[in-house]
């Protein structure tokens, strides 16, 4: 099958669409299908390293998003048009769409090719975060016109599922993200690391991810001032200026990728995720692979992942006090930390990206058989 992916964001981009826009086009080349990645073009400092993928990457012009200027907006464009008519794809596969997405979606309609688009960003909280000047209901109609004119969407939580629905998007369903429990361990726990940040033998509280107002890691500044606990912040983004102003207490690492990422993840007593927004929570179930228990909001993402009182607890969302008196609780409690964590690691034993690559490409073919889409399929080679 030959698949082309639209996407609004890739690597060098770290975010939960550029990491499963990765493993989805890794797993397609494993299953001996054909992708290619369209994709923004990076900031003119990171232009200079090449796409060492196993499949081809086209990038497109991109401009930066004001006030988030890491992260680029790719431009539709006539190219576009050329390099779908030349892959000459089975479906288009719609990563976040939004701007480029969209206009792949159109390029798409008009070539008569089968759409599938994924949803996995929560725009609408992004606009309010950053003042886009974007009003919650805009944001929702054009959503509700992109996912509407693709041939399904797939949701990655029963929340963003229930979301979508509200909003008015037909044809949903629910496809999850996947995980290396090779590389998130327990076994990679470091005694050396947890020496270095928890010196007098502290309680290890951990977070990974985004640092951008909208993950809310401000929340963290209650459970840094708690008696016996040490909290290490993974991650870079354009609050960590300011967090580090706010969260003295907090020790910052930056961004940490690979062998790294997992050691640090096991050597934590305790995950605490603080963003109310998520439309899944891929550092949940990082954490929970790596045998660690997770304190997240009851919203979005995270209801999914965490089963209150036998993964993880859930706190109320935007709710630093209560994140944590959760915190004091399990600190205080190796016994149950340790059951959290045992029922964590079994949670998302079966979750794999193998298992969750196949689930898509069934998706692909539910669209390929769907009433009519056989008459859209001649496309010029």
């Amino acid at each position: 099958m030959r698949v082309a992916i639209v996407t609004e964001s890739f690597p060098p981009d770290l975010n939960g669409v550029a990491h499963s826009v990765v493993r989805v086009a890794e797993h397609l080349v494993a299953r001996g299908h054909e992708p290619m990645v369209i994709a923004p073009a990076p900031a003119a400092a990171h232009r200079a390293a090449p796409d060492n993928f196993p499949y081809p990457v086209v990038r497109v012009p991109s401009l930066p998003v004001p006030l988030y200027r890491s992260f680029r907006l790719g431009l539709p464009s006539r190219r576009l048009t050329e390099v779908l008519t030349g892959h000459a794809p089975d479906v288009v596969h719609l990563a976040s769409p939004f701007v480029l997405g969209a206009r792949g979606l159109t390029v798409a309609r008009r070539l008569r090719l089968p759409t599938l688009a994924v949803y996995q960003t929560d725009v609408a909280a992004y606009a309010r975060a950053y003042h886009l000047g974007w009003s919650v209901a805009t944001v929702w109609r054009w959503l509700r016109e992109i996912h509407n004119a693709a041939d399904r969407t797939l949701a990655p939580s029963t929340a963003a599922a229930a979301d979508l629905v509200d909003n008015g998007i037909d044809r949903v369903r629910i496809w999850g993200r996947g995980i290396d429990p090779v590389r998130f361990d327990p076994a990679r726990r470091c005694e050396g690391l947890r020496r270095e940040f928890a010196p007098d033998g502290e309680v290890l509280v951990g977070y990974v991810g985004r640092l951008a107002a909208e993950k809310r890691v401000d929340l963290l500044a209650e459970t840094s001032r708690l008696p016996g606990v040490r909290v290490v912040v993974v991650g870079d983004g354009p609050a960590r200026r300011e967090l580090e102003r706010a969260l003295p207490a907090v020790r910052f690492l930056g961004a940490r990728h690979g062998a790294e990422l997992a050691q640090l993840y096991a050597s934590f007593d305790i995950f605490a995720h603080t963003g109310p927004h998520e439309t899944f929570g891929q550092t949940v179930q990082e954490a929970q692979a790596s045998g660690v228990p997770v304190i997240a909001p009851a919203a979005g993402g995270p209801v999914d992942l965490v089963a209150h009182g036998v993964t993880g607890l859930l706190v109320p969302p935007g709710d630093g006090a209560a994140l944590a008196a959760a915190v004091a609780g399990l600190a205080g409690d190796p016994a149950r930390r340790a059951r959290l964590a045992r029922a964590a690691r079994a949670a998302v034993a079966g979750r794999t990206w193998s298992a969750i690559g196949d689930e898509l490409v069934e998706h692909y073919h539910a669209v390929l058989d769907s009433p009519g889409v056989l008459a859209r399929l001649p496309v010029a080679a």
